[in-house]
């Protein structure tokens, strides 16, 4: 009996043995990263070997987690073998799911697909549906490994599903040279087309601009399959109408479109969905509020769109800023008033409401539209209509007073008033944070971008230097507790530093990991070492200054912290009063403290020299008898700017002229001054701002964090932080880049003389081609105007010159201009353009979209009452035709000759006057009159 036990038991043993050494064997295979391997090993094991393999596994997959960049290939292989043996040990659904959806196991070039279906291919078909449903939850699977939850689905024989992320895998899954074929012999095609129509965007295989010949066209390939009876029209014409009538960005809305349109619609179908047209006629993007509009003039047509329907559909309509579209409702009015006799009293009302659109063009439309039918309507609509048109342009009252009488109230009586936006004062920075917890505060919102300002980023700098000096102890402590799950307080496997600051720093974070010894002092050595240089372009320099000053109080606060930052700004531009300077270095000296010598550069080149105390600050810096104060004394009295202006190379410009690519910031060269005190006195990562010239040899591409820093770099030197700039923000005109505008908020609130770069840089803002550079741009136009910075003339012919080289295209500028006028900054407008018109007028070719220019300044010389003779205008406006180039022309003409158009001063000479005045005003007044 004892001897049978005996037997059982070294029986149980001997398995135990075997399955332990499957178990092992599983583990050496899987961190070996033999994924491939995995699966045979898995065939050995029992159901309890799984089990314990699997908690081994999920220790193994917490390690991978932590291994550094330098084993990124090695725990790339090792992962994927991780995702296979997991999928093979787990026994329960959402744990199987949960596993091979992990986004650190998530296997982007897909080779363990087939893999993981093989380990699970003796699982139970409601097991696998399952699997797959919850696979499907999840965007990044379902999308990115659509064939692995595909497979699951039909061998389960699950319902299909339909989340985002399934539909996007699909999209991209069938879509190619054969789509059609693919689409109609996919069993799914009926379930999940229909529910495009409700996913937030559009799949972006189905907004290539393909036409409707290519084979990957998805609107003829439905067309196809409707026309065949695979799918049904009337489904796909209601998920359609509702997709556009939901909205979006254009690109959403390109397939919905395009496939109503290829579908058609029956006239009970347009009849049924009247407010639907409406609705899309209103608020759509261009193109569909076309379509419907379309559908809308065909149901009048018909005399299926009543007047109540046609007047809700023409106002939103005549409000929109398309011409085209607007056009074409006051020409459906037109024909509708022709039409139906009683309908002058309700539509007439909506027609003026044109009156006030910016195209004189339509104004004129509409006002003879008006005239036409103006016996139609009783007294009080007539008063109604001539109320509505005071929005007139100028150049139409005469008509409008001769169609409704004298009694229309224009305002022509009230003087003009020239309004710009108040100057924005200087604002101090608030002091650093008094209380280590007030200072974590401070240092979180930073660290973690919950604020972008310079000034707030400067603040925390600071007084994370004061509290590193006073109260150390206590500040590791809460900068412990605060940031212990931040990237640079983890340590790597071994227990050692991780090196997470070889390329950047992150900002306020390299400090802090110094703070708290998580920096490698080779690591410092290395930065402080690299950041005697320049870098590859001005912008890298600029960028440079900014870590510079970083790695150099990372490399103090360790050991031996500076009491506080010399370069801590006093003004919200990075501006330091010279004052305070002093005084600073006056505590350095009583101290026996040797400046930092990043931060005194920096503290020089942030001091107001403009400041009224600077003559006081400079004898005071001198009497300290330091060699910091003999620098500050001297660096008072040097010139305001380093930057004579930026200079064009002639290299390449024939080559160029040939292409059609005239101009390009790439032949940017950036002129300074030679200043010997810079190049010898300053540490090497400002040197280059003492040579010659700097040249802007590429297009380069700076991060938006990165250049909201650059400003503060040189904020009392307003020409030569202008010069830098000038290559960034020409890549919102000649690259379409989103944003290069920014930095010009911050170069209008600098100080420093105003030259050529500042002109050249406003100029080239107001080319960007998104509309919220522009917009940018025109308020940085306007602030040096109302400080009396700018000079109209010298932007006028700037604007010219980039015009005639290609860098600056006339729509765009048009769009700047009219909304620099829109603020009512009429005269200002006008004085601009009064020097771009000779040029652009004078052109060998005509400039296209000129006429829209000229529309823009013939506006503001009605209503500023402006005088200037415009070289080459007179030659264009006595021009036959009725083109608008010439149209304006003539406008512009009468405009500047009309004695009844003219305010009681000439508005051109008066702005030359205010700017003279406003120079050394010491506060000028937010409005101008004229």
């Amino acid at each position: 009996m004892s001897r049978g036990i005996d037997e059982t038991a070294l029986k149980a043993r001997l398995t135990a043995a075997r399955e332990g050494r499957a178990v092992n064997k599983l583990l050496i295979t899987v961190r070996a990263g033999r994924d491939e391997g995995v699966p045979g090993r898995l065939k050995e094991l029992g159901p309890g070997d799984r089990k314990t393999a699997l908690a081994e596994l999920k220790a193994l997959r917490t390690e991978v987690r932590g291994w550094g960049w330098a084993r990124w290939n090695e725990q790339t292989r090792v992962q994927r073998a991780l995702r296979v043996a997991g999928a093979g040990c787990h026994t329960g659904a959402a744990a199987a799911a949960a596993w091979i959806g992990g986004r650190d196991l998530n296997d982007w070039s897909r080779s363990t697909t087939d893999l993981v279906l093989g380990v699970l291919a003796d699982r139970e078909p409601a097991w696998l549906g399952d699997v797959a449903q919850r696979l499907a939850e999840r965007p990044a699977v379902a999308e990115g490994d659509y064939r692995l939850v595909h497979e699951l689905v039909l061998r389960s024989g699950c319902a299909v599903p339909t989340t985002d992320g399934y539909i996007l895998g699909w999209t991209r899954e069938v879509t190619g040279p054969r789509l059609l074929e693919q689409l109609r012999a996919d069993r799914q095609t009926p379930i999940l087309v229909p529910r495009i129509f409700d996913m937030i965007e559009t799949p972006d295989r189905l907004t290539w601009a393909a036409g409707p010949e290519a084979p990957t066209h998805w609107p003829t390939a439905l067309k196809a399959l409707v026309d065949e009876g695979v799918l049904d029209r009337a489904r796909l014409v209601d998920g359609c109408v509702a997709r556009l009538l939901r909205g979006g960005k254009p690109r959403d809305l390109r397939f919905p479109l395009a496939l109503l349109q290829l579908l058609g619609t029956d006239g009970e179908e347009r009849r049924g969905r009247t407010a639907e047209w409406i609705g899309m006629a209103a608020d759509a993007p261009s193109p569909v509020a076309a379509y419907a509009q379309e559908i809308l003039a065909g149901l009048a047509a018909e005399g299926s769109l009543s007047v109540q329907d046609l007047a809700e559909m023409s106002g939103p309509v005549l409000f929109r800023t398309e011409k085209k579209l607007v056009r074409a409702q006051l020409s459906l009015l037109a024909k509708e008033l022709r039409r139906r006799s009683g309908a002058a009293a309700d539509l007439l009302p909506l027609v003026a409401d044109a009156f006030g659109h910016e195209d004189t063009g339509i104004q004129e439309r509409a006002l003879k539209l008006v005239g036409r039918h103006l016996a139609e309507v009783d007294e009080q609509v007539r008063e109604e209509l001539a109320c509505a048109a005071a929005s007139l342009s100028p150049v139409h009252r005469q008509t409008a007073e001769e169609l409704f009488g004298r009694a229309t109230d224009f305002g022509d009586d009230l003087p003009y008033e020239e309004v710009l936006p108040s100057v924005p004062e200087l604002r101090p920075v608030r002091d650093p944070a008094e209380t280590v917890a007030e200072l974590i505060e401070d240092l979180v919102a930073v660290s973690k971008g919950r604020t972008n300002a310079p000034e707030e980023f400067e603040r925390a700098l600071d007084g994370l230097v004061r509290h590193a000096h006073l109260h150390r102890e206590k500040l590791t402590g809460a900068v412990a507790a605060a940031f212990a799950d931040a990237f640079w307080m983890q340590k790597s496997p071994d227990g050692g530093l991780r090196d997470p600051f070889g390329h950047y720093t992150y900002g306020v974070d390299v400090v802090l990991a110094a703070l708290m010894g998580m920096v490698r002092p080779s690591r410092i050595h290395d930065a402080l070492v690299r950041g005697q240089g320049s870098g590859s372009c001005v912008h890298q320099a600029l960028s440079r200054v900014v870590d510079a000053r970083l790695w150099e109080i990372a490399s103090r606060i360790g050991g031996d912290p500076l009491p506080f930052l010399l370069a801590a700004p006093t003004r919200h531009t990075g501006a330091i009063d010279p004052s305070v300077l002093v005084e600073r270095l006056r505590v350095y000296r009583d101290a026996g403290i040797e400046p930092a010598p990043v931060d005194l550069g920096q503290a020089l080149l942030r001091v107001r020299k403009a400041d009224p105390s600077a003559g006081d600050a400079g004898a005071a810096a001198a009497d300290l008898g330091t060699r910091a104060g003999e620098r500050l004394a001297h660096w008072l009295t040097a010139d305001a700017t380093l930057a004579p202006g930026p200079r064009f190379l002639s290299r390449d410009r024939d080559r160029d002229r040939a292409e059609g690519k005239v101009w390009s910031a790439e032949r940017l060269v950036l002129g300074f001054r030679e200043r010997r005190a810079v190049r010898e006195e300053f540490p090497p990562v400002f040197r280059w701002l003492g040579e010659a010239e700097a040249e802007t040899t590429r297009h380069c591409y700076h991060w938006s964090g990165e250049r909201r820093n650059w400003p503060s770099v040189l904020p009392d030197d307003r020409e030569t932080l202008a010069a830098l700039l000038v290559p960034t923000v020409a890549g919102g005109a000649e690259w379409d880049e989103r944003g290069a505008a920014s930095s010009l908020t911050a170069l209008a609130e600098c100080e420093g003389p105003v030259g050529p770069a500042t002109h050249l840089a406003v100029a080239i803002g107001l080319g960007s081609r998104h509309a919220e550079d522009r917009l940018t741009a025109v308020d940085a136009w306007l602030v040096l105007t109302a400080r009396g910075d700018l000079d109209a003339g010298c932007l006028g012919t700037t604007l010219a010159q980039l015009v005639a080289e290609g860098a600056v295209k006339v729509n765009r500028l048009a769009d700047a201009a009219r909304t620099a006028a829109a603020t009512g900054a009429y005269a200002t407008t006008w004085a601009v353009l009064a020097g771009t018109l000779p040029g652009l007028l004078a052109a060998e070719k005509p400039v296209r979209g000129l006429g829209e220019l000229l529309a823009v300044a013939a506006d503001c010389v009605e209503r500023c009452g402006g005088t200037a003779e415009v070289g080459g205008l007179d030659a264009v406006a006595g021009r036959g035709g009725s083109s608008q180039f010439v149209v304006q022309a003539r406008r512009l003409r009468k405009a500047l000759h009309h004695p009844s158009l003219h305010a009681d001063q000439d508005a051109t000479q008066l702005v030359g006057k205010r700017h003279q005045a406003l120079r050394s005003a010491l506060n000028p007044s937010v409005t101008k009159r004229s």
